[in-house]
């Protein structure tokens, strides 16, 4: 029985958007700036799918932009709205549970002449507002603060830290990638002035991303080019996947309440049974089941390496994932569970299962059924654990 329980790292690409983006990798080949009949219907194309985007955050569609990944999405707000704003002030405040793809793109901005302040998480991964507030100077330019983590699934107070920024005239950028289409969210209701998006996170296609920006705001291009994307991302645009975009974002929209009605209860499931059935289980982010995504049930089990885990388990034909997936091959302790305060070893144990539409209780019972085996057996090995023992543990 093969079960996939990753979903951080990529959803499976639904029917309905590979029948959309058909006629896209096939007969409808034309560019959308050229003025003939082929170039009109993939402009057509590509506008429908900006409306439907636009539609899932509650946006207008000229205020959407595409990109080809969240990360890059994520570059374009933090270094085209600090750079865009920087006559303002050249400070930059985010948190300590970023994405790699913000954080690294402030060290760049950094190398520019930009300084930084790196506010810190709680033991669940949240953010505090007021320390964001805190942070703020007068030459704050820009916030970036996640919607909700990919890595332990904790949900962030993005509308309480927009309204502490909005007066003082800071923009708040917000990556959603591991949100969007999962959650609802409202540009409006969160009062942000950016927000990163990815399809492959909500059955759509690796490829197909956006960046919002409110009306008005000012951002500079990353990419120099052309007039494509109203001049703020140059080169021809990619149909087929903005197509699967713009459609898997129509169907998350209709669909998202029907599909946490069927994921809430196996991740509860997972979060009540796995410590249950295995000892020495921590159970990370929010403590609060409506303070977490609906589809993700994250850990960490002592005494044990992740890495060593995810082999056995693929090695049982399940899917899952440690740490965030852009950092699931290293052997560093994830820099999301250091910040909320776990010691490096215990950080080193951790695993991530992430659902997707379609999985059943009986994967889940799966799972469970193999999984306390699998760390008895790699505690056996491990001398963490022999020193455990010694010192009269059980």
């Amino acid at each position: 029985m093969s079960v996939y329980l990753d979903r951080v790292a990529a959803t499976p690409l639904l029917p309905e958007v590979r029948e959309a983006m058909a006629p896209f990798l096939g007969e409808a080949y034309g560019n959308p700036q050229s003025l003939h009949a082929a170039g009109r219907r993939a402009l057509e194309a590509v506008e429908e799918a900006r409306a439907d985007v636009a539609a899932l955050i509650g946006a207008g569609p000229a205020e959407i932009t595409f990109t080809a990944s969240g990360t890059e999405a994520n570059n374009f707000a933090l270094k085209g709205l600090a750079l865009g704003r920087q006559a303002r002030g050249r400070h930059i405040v985010v948190s300590a549970v970023e994405h790699p793809s913000v954080l690294n793109s402030v060290k760049a901005l950094e190398r520019q002449g930009f300084t930084s302040t790196v506010v810190p998480v709680d033991g669940e991964g949240r953010v505090d507002p007021d320390d964001v507030a805190k942070a703020l100077t007068p030459a704050t330019a820009l916030v970036s603060v996640m919607t909700a983590n990919s890595e332990v699934g904790t949900v962030e107070p993005i509308a309480e830290i927009a309204a502490l920024c909005r007066p003082k005239g800071v923009l708040v950028h917000t990556d959603a990638v591991a949100a969007a289409g999962s959650v609802a969210l409202s540009v409006e209701a969160l009062g942000v002035d950016a927000l990163s998006l990815a399809g492959d996170q909500f059955y759509g296609p690796k490829g197909g991303a956006a960046l919002y920006v409110r009306k008005g705001v000012r951002i500079l291009p990353l990419v120099d080019g052309g007039v494509q994307e109203g001049g703020r991302r140059g080169g021809t645009e990619n149909v087929p996947a903005i197509v699967g975009l713009g459609r898997a974002a129509r169907l998350a929209a209709r669909d998202m309440e029907t599909r946490r009605a069927a994921l809430e209860p196996l991740r509860d499931r997972l979060l009540d049974e796995l410590p249950r059935r295995v000892g020495h289980v921590l159970v990370t982010g929010s403590r609060s089941r409506t303070g977490r995504l609906p589809h993700l049930a994250s850990f960490c089990v002592e005494f044990v390496e992740g890495e060593a885990m995810l082999l056995s388990l693929d090695m049982q034909g399940v899917a899952a994932s440690s740490g965030s997936a852009c950092t699931s091959k290293s052997l560093r302790a994830s820099h999301v569970l250091l910040a909320m305060g776990l010691d490096h070893a215990t950080a080193q144990g951790s695993l991530v299962f992430s659902l997707v539409d379609g999985t059943g209780r009986e994967a889940i019972d799966r799972l469970l059924e193999i999984f306390p085996p699998i760390v008895d057996r790699l505690r056996r090995m491990s001398p963490l654990w022999t020193e455990h023992l010694k010192k009269g543990g059980t």
